[in-house]
């Protein structure tokens, strides 16, 4: 049975003058693979950054392993086993 591992509800994130993500909702299961793909300023990056600690979101919430939880430094998210590899 796949299990929700990590979920992202309605995360948005705000820079002065951009809004880089709107509302966006993601879900990580046990045993997926996911390629996030769009254009030039589409998100992807601001929400992997989000996930990893880079950036706090302005709205919305990450669940990880069922429990709400707050990266606000790569290293809090590291803890949890969660690294951006680039």
């Amino acid at each position: 049975m796949n299990t929700t591992l990590v979920k992202m509800e309605n995360i948005t994130k705000k820079f002065p003058g951009v809004l880089a993500l709107d509302n966006v909702s993601f879900n990580l299961r046990s045993g997926e693979v996911h390629a996030l793909l769009g254009e030039n300023g589409a998100g992807k990056s601001t929400l992997m950054k989000v996930l990893s600690g880079v950036h706090v979101p302005n709205n919305g919430r990450i669940i990880f392993e069922g429990k709400e939880v707050v990266f606000d430094t790569p290293i809090s998210a590291q803890e949890k086993g969660i690294a951006i590899i680039h």
